[in-house]
């Protein structure tokens, strides 16, 4: 028996497929197109871990899949190297960002072309790169153009010790993840993006994309679109107004008083000289917190009083205007009207500070959205509301709207949770802002000709700490001339974020050369949209809403002729790792263990360990580099692995165990490459073959990889039973499992007698005849009630099966509503699940 040499032939054949340049795209019109792209990685200096792994074997088994059948397959890659994380090692390691962003990059690339992933490297981009940050800059001047990017003074939770801006994510319990420094919020000149005048194209694109429902409800809640109408409250002994947003015009008689957010402009002119002190403090305290904290909903309600009041339009009552920290300044108006008798929140905060609740909404029987604690926030039929009792919900909130509009006092409103995008930042390791600042002309976009305007090389990139990026010191370069007038000008110095060159690079890998536009339109009308997009669910919302804007800006313009970037989206369920540890409670790192079956060992001291699952942690030793598992293993053991660990949408956890099994399963495969006859199947194989073909192709199109290597085990397992092997039957297996296992797969593939790649060979049919030798009774269940049953051959498609079943006689009559979802377990039932 043969047993191949990982090493040797993992690298032979990595080298095969880049002489040979096996994975270009050829945009050849005479095939069908297909555009798999991964979420490009930012390059830090920790490298890949297996989690990663998992995404990118994905979307290569894939690609190798459809280069099978035929398809003309785009599968870049590239680097997503601008930003805050490379900055951070490069400030961390003293290595200059340019420099430890090369390093970075090489090592990672070498790590992806260790696993074997057939990305077509010739298409390779660099965020960092200027001759692909020019259209980043290109684009910011349209949207500028469109008066879609616009400067504002804007609060952003700033870190004293790291003299930066961080974002809301970067701040846990009020203090700096970093360093752990109190945060304070700070108001500084800041470029936005006008986000908000695209939230109705967004969220009405969302019903068409076929993504996971889960993400599309993170988008549409991100968004937060919500009719309702602006209420004016008069200040009692004043002039000023208040202005509140609300959704639920119906509780207003149950108003009993106004919070203000502590940034609220009307917070110093509402506060009495009585309540000022304790009005500062308080103020002072919310500026250390981030909003993620300040929404938290199971955190403690606090607030002070200002000691004056807002007189209730619907019924001339004065009650209390408070200021609580829970209230955002970016959400609505910063000011809300408070119900205690229908808001949870609202009650929480009544009760603890002993202000009055009153009942306004009375239940009926359709009531619809009544909490299951003693507060009713549903609708219903008002009561206490003067001339509007009796009248349900929906009707009363019309006419009042309509009453106070009237006096000038409402208006209907739709607001959104979504704001304005916060698009500049006061670093040094970003695409330069290409706008000049002209006493004369104002800002002024750098021309057209004279992009990419290019990042100064410096010394110091540290962050300032006066708030501004550390170009402000390249006198050299910020002193220039407006490219309106002529006269002296200075060039913007703060920088792009990382999402800048994220938001858009799906276009470039279309055309990755083009000096004259970021791509050309025959390219674009050729591989756009992305068919599959592969990535993490951390992405679902931030990078996949920044990058369908600006899709939809470039269609709008005429730049694209699609609307939205990405066809279908996979996103992975997150990668836990045993973490071991000996008797003594310390972590034992992956570099020393042994594993004897479901044991793990010390390697040094012998000594038994226990393992618990967990996030991977350096602390804990559980970091597991594919690295360490390809010397440990081989790249095609982790791939095997990576496939097999769980269902792709889930969470999973590696263990080194697990990864053992599938050692031993790519040892049976190499075993019976030394039985091959130049033979027939009997039938019995024959069928399993045929049932093989049929599950694995459809696995892997539906991204159910665990269930696919797991049929290759049985028909390996079966073939390794057989005392000579046909010739055909070792192809089709090797063939199925090749996108699984490229390298062993090539390797043997060669040894079968065949001079080019197996890419180049179809990928095989099912002979349908060879699975009606057997037949099955199927059962049909609905709503979980065996229903009927029907005959049919074994190995049916689930798609197959569920067809059959709906036809079955009789059955119609139990689908009386739409269907929710069909469960199928191949080859014994069908459970149609239709709304109750």
């Amino acid at each position: 028996m043969i047993m191949y040499d990982s090493k040797i032939i993992e690298l032979k054949w990595q080298r095969y497929w880049e002489d040979h340049k096996v994975f270009q795209a050829t945009g050849d019109a005479g095939k069908p197109k297909l555009y798999v792209l991964d979420m490009f990685p930012y390059p830090s200096g920790y490298g890949l871990h297996v989690g990663h792994s998992r995404i990118y074997t994905a979307s290569d088994v894939v690609s190798r899949y459809y280069r099978m059948r035929g398809f003309d397959v785009l599968h870049p890659m590239g680097w997503d190297a601008f930003g805050l994380p490379t900055e951070n090692y490069a400030i961390k390691t003293g290595i200059k960002p340019q420099l430890s962003t090369k390093e970075n990059i090489t090592k990672i690339k070498h790590q992806m072309i260790a696993q074997g992933f057939s990305y077509d490297w010739s298409r390779e981009i660099n965020t960092t790169d200027p001759n692909y940050y020019k259209w980043t800059q290109w684009i910011f001047i349209k949207l500028f153009e469109k008066g879609l990017a616009y400067e504002a003074d804007m609060p952003i939770n700033w870190c004293p010790s790291c003299k930066t801006g961080l974002a809301n994510e970067e701040v846990i319990n009020g203090k700096c993840e970093r360093c752990h420094t109190q945060v304070v919020r700070k108001k500084m000149r800041q470029w936005m993006l006008k986000i908000t005048a695209y939230a109705d194209k967004l969220l009405n694109g969302l019903p068409n994309l076929n993504w996971p429902e889960k993400i599309k409800k993170m988008q549409e809640n991100w968004i937060g679109r919500s009719e309702g109408a602006l209420i004016k409250f008069a200040i009692s002994d004043s002039n000023e107004l208040i202005e509140v947003f609300t959704t639920r015009t119906d509780t207003l008689f149950g108003a009993t008083y106004i919070v203000l957010a502590p940034e609220h402009p009307l917070v110093s002119s509402v506060v009495t000289s009585e309540h000022k002190n304790e009005v500062e403090l308080y103020v002072e305290a919310s500026a250390k917190k981030s909003d993620l904290e300040r929404a938290e909903l199971q955190k403690k309600k606090t607030g002070v009083f200002t000691g004056s009041y807002a007189v209730n339009p619907v019924n001339d009552e004065k009650i209390p205007i408070w200021i609580a920290d829970y209230v955002l300044m970016g959400y609505g108006t910063g000011a809300i009207m408070a119900v205690p008798a229908h808001d949870e929140r609202d009650s929480d905060f009544a009760n603890y500070y002993h202000l009055p609740v009153i009942n306004v909404i009375e239940a009926t029987d359709n009531n619809d959205g009544s909490t299951k604690t003693s507060i009713f926030s549903g609708r219903g039929r008002l009561i206490g509301s003067g001339i509007y009792n009796g009248l349900d919900s929906k009707a009363a909130m019309q006419k009042i709207i309509e009453d106070l509009g009237k006096r000038g006092l409402a208006e209907p409103k739709v607001n959104y949770r979504l704001r304005d995008w916060v698009f500049s930042r006061q670093r040094y390791w970003g695409e330069p802002i290409p706008i000049v600042h002209c006493p004369k002309c104002g800002n002024v976009a750098v021309p057209e000709s004279e992009l990419p305007l290019v990042l100064p090389d410096v010394e110091k990139y540290e962050p300032t700490g006066t708030g501004e990026s550390p170009l402000a010191a390249v006198s050299d370069w910020v002193n220039t001339k407006c490219p309106k007038c002529g006269e002296p000008a200075k060039r913007e110095t703060n920088t792009l974020p990382q999402w800048a060159g994220s938001s858009w690079y799906w276009l470039r890998f279309c055309d990755p050369y083009n000096d004259l536009e970021f791509a050309g339109n025959d390219k674009l009308k050729y591989w756009m949209p992305v068919d599959i997009y592969v990535g993490g669910a951390e992405h679902a919302v931030l990078h996949l809403l920044y990058g369908r804007f600006w899709q939809m800006f470039l269609h709008d313009e005429g730049y694209v002729s699609d609307s939205e970037p990405f066809k279908n989206l996979k996103s992975v369920g997150m990668v836990l790792a045993n973490a071991y540890k000996d008797s003594f409670g310390k972590y034992i790192h992956y570099d020393d263990i042994r594993i004897d079956g479901d044991t793990a060992f010390n390697i040094k001291s012998g000594e038994k360990l226990t393992a618990e699952v967990d996030k991977m942690s350096k602390s804990k030793g559980n970091v597991v580099t594919p690295d360490l598992m390809i010397e440990k293993y081989s790249a095609d053991t982790l791939r095997v692995y990576s496939m097999f660990m769980g269902p792709w949408g889930e969470m999973c956890s590696f263990d080194l165990n697990g990864i053992e099994g599938s050692a031993r399963f790519l040892k049976k495969v190499e075993a019976i490459n030394s039985k091959i006859v130049e033979s027939l199947p009997d039938a019995e194989t024959a069928r399993i073959i045929a049932q093989s073909v049929i599950k694995v192709t459809e696995d892997i199109e539906k991204f159910q990889f665990n269930t696919a290597v797991s049929q290759l085990m049985i028909l390996t397992n079966h073939l390794g039973t057989l005392k000579s092997v046909p010739k055909v039957s070792m192809e089709i297996l090797i063939k199925l499992l090749s996108p699984v296992a490229p390298h062993l797969c090539e390797e043997l593939w060669q040894d079968l007698g065949h001079d080019e790649s197996i890419l180049k060979s179809e990928w095989p049919t099912a002979n349908v005849s060879d699975i009606l030798t057997d037949e099955v009774e199927v059962v049909v269940q609905v709503n979980g009630k065996v229903r009927a049953k029907f005959t049919t051959h074994v190995g049916c498609s689930n798609d197959e099966l569920i067809k059959l079943a709906k036809e079955t006689p009789g059955i119609n009559r139990y689908i009386t509503d739409s269907v929710v979802k069909e469960i199928v377990v191949p080859d014994k039932l069908v459970n149609i699940v239709v709304k109750s």
